[in-house]
């Protein structure tokens, strides 16, 4: 099967959209399909415009799905991002034509996702799209001016129509099919959660030794401490607030434990500011962004996963976690609700202070219950694989693809077939984008 993902984020945008758009695709490959990613041009990428396998994620090997980066523009509201120039359609769509999809798999909301939702109405192709995040619950953070009532409106409208025009619907969590009812919704979807890659957790311990050295080396208040660790987003959706105003009741009974903060965000120095006023700089180390792979070994150096998130659609760092042995203290909503299902592999706490600081007083004081938990988080990870869920996700293809090819609705119209035809009669140079 030749599958087409459409997304607005990807390498070196670091957020849960990157991380499931790679990991199934690079696991649907090695079930036997082609995969072509669309996405947007980087500064910090190399290959503008031409079909390639390159990109700065981890685990390079031969399984990789070929990319096609779009020339893009800054994103105003948001510097991490970038807008793909909708007026490169037609040389998209000319790419995407030498590669002949079976299906189109749509991953975001924003320009790239339209040339997705057009390319597929042309050319009389199923739509699959994963609803990922809830923008009514993020975008406040990103355009503050606009009074949240208007924006929640306004976003509403745009994921309602998204929803509409997509032949199947997947996602990532029960909270995000409870949407679905309040947008009055009726398709069916399907509920599948992005896993994980075992091999990229799996470390030899020699590994882990030489990086924890190289760690401390980097940042030395980290040697003889017992380290609490945070990934994700350095930004004020994750809830970081709530971990920084517990962390001087944790440090005053515990001055071994140190907070470990991974992660690049528009707050970033927002919060180092906050530690400096709380007092607790010293137990606070700020890495910045670290690739998926020192993040996998940064799991394995640390003793407890904290992670007070209320917005998170996954909860991928908490399985991430997990699967690399360290327990978990998490406050239970959204994404993380549904992948921890109650105390697994650690303690899912409510939105109160006193518990979670309690919780991690526990998992600090008791070694027979930190080993228990520990030993019951690598275990429960076993579940998340990435090429389990994978094969779902192929079910779901071929499904689409069959409910499709049966239904009226799905043939094409004169209209498009002569669009098709001035379309394909465009000229565009394949080998230069801009």
């Amino acid at each position: 099967m030749k599958i087409v993902m459409f997304t607005d984020a990807y390498w070196p945008r670091v957020n849960g959209v990157t991380v499931s758009v790679e990991s199934f695709s690079r696991a649907l490959i090695r079930l036997g399909n082609e995969v072509l990613i669309i996405c947007p041009f980087y500064p910090e990428s190399s290959v503008v415009g031409r079909i390639s396998t390159d990109r700065t994620g981890p685990l390079r090997e031969t399984h990789e799905p070929q990319v096609i980066r779009v020339p893009s523009m800054p994103f105003i509201i948001s510097k991490e991002d970038r807008i793909a120039k909708f007026h490169k359609w037609f040389w998209v769509a000319k790419q995407i034509e030498q590669f002949k999809p079976d299906i189109i798999h749509i991953n975001s909301e924003f320009v790239i996702a339209e040339f997705g939702f057009q390319y597929a109405w042309l050319y009389t192709l199923p739509t699959v799209y994963t609803y990922h995040t809830l923008w009514e619950d993020y975008a406040a953070n990103y355009i503050p001016l606009v009074p949240t009532f208007l924006l929640r409106l306004i976003i509403r409208g745009i994921s309602k129509s998204t929803l509409k025009r997509a032949w199947t619907i997947i996602v990532p969590s029960l909270q995000i099919q409870e949407f679905l009812k309040k947008y009055r919704i009726k398709k069916s979807s399907y509920l599948l959660p992005t896993g994980i890659e075992p091999q990229l957790f799996t470390r030899d311990a020699g590994e882990v030794a030489s990086f924890k050295e190289t760690l401390i080396h980097q940042y030395p208040q980290l040697a003889h401490k017992r380290i609490l660790l945070f990934a994700g987003r350095i930004a004020k959706e994750k809830n970081i607030d709530f971990l920084l105003a517990i962390a001087p009741r944790i440090i005053a009974k515990h001055p071994e434990a140190i907070f470990l903060l991974v992660g690049n965000g528009p707050d970033l120095y927002d919060y180092q500011e906050e530690c400096e006023r709380l007092g607790i700089a010293d137990h606070c180390v700020f890495t910045g962004y670290l690739d998926r792979e020192d993040l996998a070994l940064t799991y394995r150096v640390s003793d407890i996963f904290v992670f007070p998130s209320l917005t998170e659609t996954q909860g991928l760092v908490t399985i991430e976690a997990m699967f690399s042995g360290i327990p978990v203290v998490a406050i239970g909503a959204m994404g993380t609700l549904m992948v921890m299902n109650g105390d697994n592999g650690g303690f899912m706490v409510k939105n109160d202070p006193q518990e979670f600081v309690q919780r991690v007083f526990d998992l600090l004081e008791d070694e027979a219950l930190y080993a228990r938990k520990a030993a019951e988080a690598k275990q429960y990870a076993q579940g998340w694989s990435i090429d389990t869920l994978a094969v779902t996700l192929q079910s779901i293809y071929r499904d689409t693809l069959s409910s499709f090819r049966q239904d009226p609705r799905a043939r094409p119209t004169q209209k498009v077939r002569s669009y098709l035809q001035q379309l394909k009669q465009r000229r565009a140079p394949a080998d230069h984008a801009e």
